[in-house]
């Protein structure tokens, strides 16, 4: 417990699903916790009322809204030690049915938002000389799996991780990579009201059964700790042994 306590940590995606849960393990361990994301009335709804969070709305797309939320962060809070690029969306449509805008959404939204999080953390983070960032990527971009934006942009966020690894460490900051596989959260209920999808997927994973959001909320809390103060460039698979058939 109170592995955070004094820390100030930023979670995007934070009104629902593994957002959701990430702020409530950060807060339990003692951090003061931004939770931004673009739905502010379920922001508010879930978190206006807790005396360790602070909600923020923020569109991850937005240049000047990652500016203004970075400085009330640290305006309330006085820093950032953490960010979580956690923020993000999914499509179920086949290649033949993938249109130039859904293309350009994904990416701006999975990709460009999380570049421009640690564009801004990053600012901050190098004046204290330390902190730690945990980019949320996909077991997609692991392996040869749709043909599509989603693929696309976790790659991207999973090479602009090991870039941001590679040149913020000379400054104190850590950059680690998470690759969830199908977790059971309002971004993947398509998936759920298929009964037969959601069998196969489970027979196709080890560990038979799909992963909650608790299994990638703790694992970014422990790349984000201080117990993980030499791991930086990390790329965690946490799928339920998928990708390793």
């Amino acid at each position: 417990m109170n592995r955070f306590k004094d820390k100030v940590v930023f979670i995007t995606g934070g009104a629902s699903g593994m957002g959701e849960k990430m702020v409530h393990l950060f807060t339990a361990e003692g951090a003061q916790v931004v939770a931004a994301d673009i739905n502010e009335d379920a922001l508010n709804e879930k978190w206006g009322s807790y005396e360790n969070v602070i909600p923020v709305k923020l569109n991850v797309t937005s240049d000047e809204e990652w500016a203004a939320a970075m400085k009330t962060a640290v305006e309330k809070l006085g820093k950032v030690d953490v960010l979580v690029n956690n923020a993000g969306i999914s499509t179920e449509k086949s290649m033949d049915a993938i249109t130039i805008e859904d293309w350009r959404k994904l990416s701006d939204i999975n990709g460009f938002g999380t570049f421009l999080g640690m564009k801004h953390a990053v600012s901050y983070m190098k004046e204290a000389k330390k902190g730690a960032i945990v980019n949320i990527s996909s077991y997609t971009a692991m392996i040869g799996m749709g043909v599509n934006p989603y693929s696309a942009s976790k790659g991207s966020v999973r090479a602009i991780s090991r870039a941001a690894a590679a040149d913020f460490g000379q400054y104190g900051v850590r950059v680690n990579t998470v690759f969830p596989g199908v977790v059971e959260t309002p971004m993947t209920k398509s998936l759920e009201d298929s009964k037969e999808v959601v069998q196969a997927l489970i027979r196709m994973t080890p560990l038979q059964r799909l992963g909650q959001p608790e299994d990638i909320a703790n694992a970014v809390l422990f790349l984000a700790s201080d117990e993980a103060s030499y791991i930086t460039g990390a790329e965690l698979v946490i799928d339920g042994g998928y990708s390793a058939r």
